[in-house]
């Protein structure tokens, strides 16, 4: 028992303290945690501008006149459909790697390029979410922003939106979740993410246990809490209900 005591303190030592190897850790946290964040932010604009866009047409494709208006409406949900089929459709590491190391090989800021990445990918699967909210919401609701003397938009931001937030605010969530885990691929482009971090200290150690079990570690701590904070909110979502 002593025996296996000191060589756990060893390998310790060995991965994490010798050289302050672990700094690999802390900026790989750091870098995934603000890789997470921003790409949360792209991918959440993107959404919400695709779903606008998606859903504006196909509630208003009921006996809609061919005007200018819905000619360009037309155009530009043609493009979000396209552009939620190849995001959703393709790897995200694939689409990291074609925007780090293609198509911005010029640049070597890692987690600007990979917040990027990720945030695009992330707004294909908001702007579904996103949307299938809006759709679910009865046209009476907006007959009845209608009535109100309220315009599309008026009615929309006033009335649906309130709803909509409601019902997809845990599938965000969830969503959000997800792409913190996704960003442990960054390291194939060459970005210093935690899981980089984790696989630098094991190739100078040739210890893969220790390094890639803290890394796993700190990833299951970080979905824990936000996997409570998305309990919370559902409670209180199904508590408002009453």
């Amino acid at each position: 028992m002593q025996a296996w005591w000191e060589n756990i303190k060893a390998q310790f030592d060995l991965n994490f303290i010798q050289r302050s190897r672990w700094r690999f850790i802390t900026t790989g946290l750091g870098n995934t945690l603000l890789i997470t964040l921003l790409a949360l932010m792209l991918g959440t604009f993107i959404g919400i501008v695709i779903a606008g866009v998606r859903s504006t047409y196909d509630k208003t494709a009921d006996g809609a006149r061919p005007t200018f208006g819905r000619k360009v409406l037309c155009f530009f949900n043609g493009v979000c459909k396209v552009y939620i089929t190849v995001l959703r459709g393709t790897p995200v590491v694939v689409q990291l790697m074609i925007i780090c190391l293609v198509i911005f090989s010029w640049s070597d800021n890692g987690v600007a390029l990979a917040s990027l990445a990720f945030g695009l990918n992330s707004g294909a699967y908001v702007a579904e979410i996103i949307r299938g909210g809006i759709m679910s919401i009865d046209n009476g609701q907006f007959e009845a922003g209608r009535s109100l003397g309220f315009n599309y938009l008026q009615t929309m931001w006033y009335v649906v939106l309130p709803q909509v937030v409601k019902n997809v605010l845990p599938s965000l969530m969830n969503e959000f979740i997800a792409l913190l885990k996704e960003t442990s691929v960054a390291g194939y482009a060459a970005v210093r993410d935690l899981t980089y971090g984790g696989n630098t200290i094991a190739g100078q150690t040739y210890s893969y246990f220790m390094p890639l079990i803290a890394v796993a570690l700190i990833y299951l701590v970080l979905v824990m809490f936000l996997t409570s904070i998305v309990s919370r909110v559902e409670r209180r979502l199904r508590s408002s209900d009453h």
